[in-house]
């Protein structure tokens, strides 16, 4: 290739740019994260003639304010990058708000192009949009794209290479007069800046003045580690805002806004759209929500909605589940039928070939519960839940878009917390999101299901149903109550507007919807399999070594070989043996590194009614909430009991004297609320960081744990 280009493509969120992002790279794409922080980084590649043509999808932002890490990263990527061309995707319905992006960066001054997407949707609304003339006015090059089919695609590239060689990485700053109160200090302010050279090396001086008078945190700060000129700017800055607020009762960046949304509407007056006469026929999305987002019916279809979703997911992945079930089966049997009895075989079969077979079998119900999610949002709909949840959920410190998250970790029983803490990176307010992110776990995911399943057969066989509900009543509750608690003390902040885009309602491509789907899914199976492929071999390990010593051994030899010599009755001899084998294998974890931790913890978990045989359970439920039934039938000395068949277990707890019903119901709160699985732990320190991630393991713990004794203690006093 002779030539190389990188094209940046930008857009409002919901504006079809990551659909179109597919639509022109296809397979041949790349996804990261941006240094230090979960924003997804998209990136493709594709030879168009002589050029070997870079394309970066840069995250979904309304401005160019570093209001949220989104809009923060995209400024960042433009400046730091310097791409040959910024491509504004903007919804052809929604000119006049989607514009208000495209004239920051022609503020900005770097090469931009603008597409019209959704032509299709604009012509189906009656709209005319007079591409050139707008065009002329905005003095950049205007397409028409309808990304979901793909049409219009190649012209945007040729156009958009065109003008890029064009401009030749020439950066052309467009002024604006923002009136007289605020061009006398713009102007002052810019003088000081280009005899000071403060940041001009990065940004247009003009452009760092707006940012000061629209109080730019990242802007700010950084420019207070510069020198003197930055301390100038804020006195400057506070002079304005008050004589603003004085005589016009705004802000400067307030008035900023309005003149800016007054060029465009100054634009699109010279005749841009021609709309249609009936001006009054209600569109198709309008009717839909009038129903869908209705007060009363509103929630009573989400609700139908999210509770079919999860039926489909658990109806229709049980067939290929039983697929997994089978293979790492057929593996294991083989491992064990070609492997020599030992400690290879052991660790191969129980601490590699179970533990990732634990995690890959839950593989088809992530695939299809995203496939559903995937579809749900690409057709507008998921925006509406957030919208119908939000005023509930802004009572409580949290945000219409902490409403996901809860429902992907299990809102609705049968979810996975890891892609619902990975949903928190749609909160804009990092405060919002932290909230969001350490009171998520509390949803009874799929993993938690077995233990409550075994619980309830075991105390509460008649009110199955009743107790389930009230599981996942109970969570939601505490979610709430938590995040308002964190979000009154230690979380402090203003909420976030609610400023969510609500899509048009259109039908999903099969295309972006499988897309979308392998996205995610691949995330789980990379972030989720590996870490619990390691943690099942330290698990498999603990529950191992250290091995009972040689006279303790030998003892349960004596005992065996007495009962071979003594007990003629074969059915007798079989049962005797059988037992001398079972408490062996209790002997044998009890004197193990995870018997030793679960006898150390047993004078105090005693208080909420926990032997050392629990303790073993749950801290084996810290790796991974899937084993906590395994090892409870470990632990019972009943051998490997599989979580979807645990009556035996059950009825083994249910007859064991330190059990009772407030026992089951202190682990079943427990359970629910303590210390998130490893790999939710990893996951929410990639998100956030590990402080807060460690925080969560031990917040949660301590509540759960402290919720638990109170139960057991109050439940047990009134039975006696």
């Amino acid at each position: 290739m002779n030539h190389t280009a990188t094209i940046a493509l930008a857009g409002n969120p919901n504006s079809g740019k990551t659909t179109l992002f597919n639509a022109i790279t296809g397979a041949r794409q790349h996804v990261g994260n941006y240094p230090g922080i979960t924003v997804e980084r998209k990136e493709g590649s594709l030879n168009l003639n002589d050029t070997r043509v870079n394309i970066v999808d840069l995250p979904g932002c309304y401005s160019l304010s570093a209001f949220s890490q989104e809009e923060l990263v995209a400024r960042k990527v433009l400046v730091d990058e310097r791409p040959d061309i910024v491509v504004d995707i903007v919804d052809a319905t929604k000119l006049e708000r989607h514009l208000y992006l495209a004239i920051q960066f022609f503020e900005l001054g770097i090469p931009v192009m603008l597409t019209l997407n959704m032509m299709d949707e604009a012509n189906k609304k009656g709209l005319r949009i007079d591409t050139e003339k707008l065009s002329t006015l905005l003095k950049c090059p205007v397409v028409e794209t309808v990304a979901r089919s793909g049409e219009g695609k190649q012209e945007l590239l040729e156009k958009a290479l065109h003008y890029a060689a064009d401009r030749g990485g020439v950066w052309e700053p467009l002024e604006i007069s923002y009136g007289a109160d605020l061009d006398t200090a713009l102007n002052a302010m810019v003088e000081k800046i280009e005899a000071a050279r403060f940041m001009t090396n990065r940004y247009p001086a003009r452009w760092v003045a707006l940012k000061y008078l629209e109080s730019d945190d990242e802007i700010v700060t950084a420019g207070r580690s510069i020198g003197s000129v930055a301390f100038e700017l804020e006195e400057m800055v506070r002079e304005v805002d008050t004589h603003c607020r004085t005589t016009l009762n705004t802000t400067p960046e307030a008035l900023i806004a309005d003149y800016r949304y007054g060029l465009i509407n100054s634009i699109l007056r010279q005749d841009i759209i021609e709309r249609p006469q009936q001006v009054d026929r209600r569109e198709l999305t309008d009717k839909l929500d009038n129903v869908l987002t209705n007060r009363l019916f509103g929630p009573l279809i989400m609700f139908g909605v999210l509770y079919a979703m999860f039926q489909i997911t658990f109806t229709l992945g049980e067939i290929p589940m039983g697929w997994f079930e089978s293979f790492f089966g057929w593996l294991g049997n083989t491992a064990t039928a070609l492997i020599p009895d030992g400690m290879l075989q052991s660790l191969i079969v129980s601490g590699v070939i179970d533990g990732v077979g634990g995690v890959m079998g839950f593989v088809p119900l992530i695939a299809i519960m995203f496939l559903m999610i995937a579809f749900l949002e690409d057709s507008g709909y998921m925006a509406r839940v957030a919208y119908m949840l939000d005023r509930v959920l802004r009572m409580f410190g949290l945000h219409g878009c902490s409403a996901m998250p809860f429902i992907i970790s299990g809102g609705i029983m049968g979810g996975c917390a890891v892609p619902g803490v990975m949903a928190t990176r749609t909160l804009r307010s990092p405060k919002e999101k932290l909230a969001t992110l350490i009171t998520a776990p509390f949803m009874p995911c799929g993993a938690k299901l077995p233990v409550f399943l075994l619980l309830i057969a075991a105390f509460f066989s008649e009110n199955e149903a009743q107790i389930m509900f009230s599981i996942t009543l109970g969570a939601w509750a505490m979610a709430l109550l938590v995040s308002k608690l964190l979000r009154s003390t230690i979380i402090k902040g203003e909420p976030t507007p609610f400023v969510m885009e609500l899509p048009p309602y259109r039908l999903p491509t099969l295309r972006g919807v499988l897309i979308h789907t392998w996205e995610r899914v691949w995330q789980y199976i990379r972030k989720a399999g590996t870490v619990i492929l390691a943690v099942s071999i330290l698990l498999w390990a603990a529950m191992t070594f250290p091995q009972l010593p040689e006279n303790q051994v030998n003892a349960f030899n004596q005992q065996r070989i007495a009962v071979a010599t003594n007990v003629m009755d074969m059915e007798q001899r079989s049962t005797q043996l059988e037992e001398i084998d079972n408490q062996e294998a209790q002997a044998t974890l009890r004197y193990s590194v995870a018997g030793q931790i679960g006898s150390f913890f047993e004078p105090v978990s005693q208080w909420a009614g926990f032997d050392w045989r629990t303790n073993i359970a749950l801290v084996g439920g810290f790796a991974a909430k899937e084993v906590i039934v395994s090892t409870f039938g470990t632990a019972y000395s009943l051998g490997e009991i599989d979580p979807e068949d645990a009556a035996p277990l059950s009825h083994q707890i249910a007859t064991d004297p330190s059990w009772n019903k407030y026992t089951a119901i202190s682990l079943i709160i427990f359970v629910l609320l303590y210390a998130p699985c490893f790999v939710t732990v990893v996951t929410m320190a990639k998100e956030s960081s590990w402080g807060w991630a460690v925080f969560s393991t031990v917040f949660n713990t301590a509540l759960g744990f402290g919720l638990a004794v109170a139960v057991y203690q109050v439940g047990t006093r009134l039975l006696t």
